[in-house]
């Protein structure tokens, strides 16, 4: 059991990340492809993983001899995208990285060819990317759609009931009992903030949650999405043969409210686009746009929620 001591200061700095961590998710999907048992909604990826990966590549070996210390393998850098993190597993210094294996006894006699040295820490992050491109990145629009699911019921958590809300918000995983938050864990131990704040990453791969072994870097709790969140691939209620892609994509986007820049951030497209596409959503009483100030929010109207969540009245509008 993990228990995380929360001061008043903890509380207040205490943020959800707006996506998963992508290396992180590297880790955590090399975890899962060990399963010899998947939940249904990871088999097509499974398969797809399996039909890219050579059955010779030493990199899915080598994460799994690394995977103890993942303090190594997830920088806080990578909070900021995969080149961030990647630049920060290159800036390691060739002696923390073999501190690090030395911690992990006796390693197979192919490891220390492969990261001992002064280059180590390049071929590492070498090893990072190409798990990254075969892992997460065919994926990475399924995992973008489920964390912005996510992300909205803890938007919903977090206005309804504060940031007790929202770590509340965090069963079956942890439970939350007015100070000390109480997280399905292997190991048993207690980790203090010190006022530092807990930063809480939505992983799609993740089975249980995660945290770093040294209490002394930034706090952060890597969780599972919840099942009802993960999207396999189809949007849902069939929105795409219903409004396109693109629409469709932008409304699922709008769940949490969003201004025009970041819906096109995030669905992949440009500013002008998406002014047109929320137009005709906004015609069609699927989407509101407010001003706050100097920005234009987009959010969903009831029909709009209903038709994304697949519970459209039988009344219609």
């Amino acid at each position: 059991m993990l228990r995380i001591h929360f001061t008043i200061d903890d509380l207040v700095r205490t943020t959800v990340a707006p996506t998963a961590d992508p290396l992180w998710e590297v880790v955590l999907a090399g975890d899962r492809l060990r399963d010899h048992v998947q939940p249904r909604v990871f088999h097509d990826w499974v398969n797809a993983v399996r039909k890219r990966l050579d059955r010779r590549d030493p990199a899915p070996r080598l994460l799994h001899v690394l995977a103890p210390v993942s303090d190594l393998l997830t920088p806080a850098e990578s909070a900021d995208g995969l080149e961030a993190g990647l630049a920060a597993l290159r800036a390691t210094p060739p002696h923390r990285l073999a501190a690090e294996l030395g911690r992990l006894g006796p390693l197979p006699a192919w490891v220390d060819p492969l990261l001992g040295g002064p280059r180590g820490p390049a071929v590492l992050a070498d090893v990072v990317r190409h798990l990254h491109s075969v892992l997460v990145e065919p994926h990475a629009e399924v995992v973008r759609e489920s964390v912005n699911a996510d992300r909205a019921r803890r938007a919903r958590d977090l206005v309804d009931a504060g940031v007790p809300g929202l770590l509340a918000g965090l069963r079956p995983h942890a439970r939350w009992d007015g100070s000390v938050l109480e997280v399905d864990s292997p190991h048993d131990r207690d980790l203090h903030p010190r006022g530092r704040g807990l930063r809480l990453v939505p992983s799609y791969f993740a089975r249980r949650p995660g945290t770093l072994a040294d209490p002394d870097l930034p706090p952060v709790l890597v969780y599972p999405i919840s099942d009802a969140d993960r999207w396999t691939g189809a949007a849902p209620g069939g929105l795409d043969e219903l409004l396109g892609p693109t629409r469709s994509a932008v409304l699922e986007c709008a769940r949490t409210g969003a201004g025009t820049t970041e819906l096109a951030r995030r669905v992949g497209t440009s500013p002008a686009s998406v002014s047109r596409h929320t137009g005709v959503l906004r015609g069609a009483g699927l989407l509101r746009t407010t001003r706050h100030g100097t920005r234009t929010v987009h959010s969903l109207t009831t029909l709009g929620e209903a038709l994304v969540t697949g519970r459209v009245p039988a009344s219609g509008r």
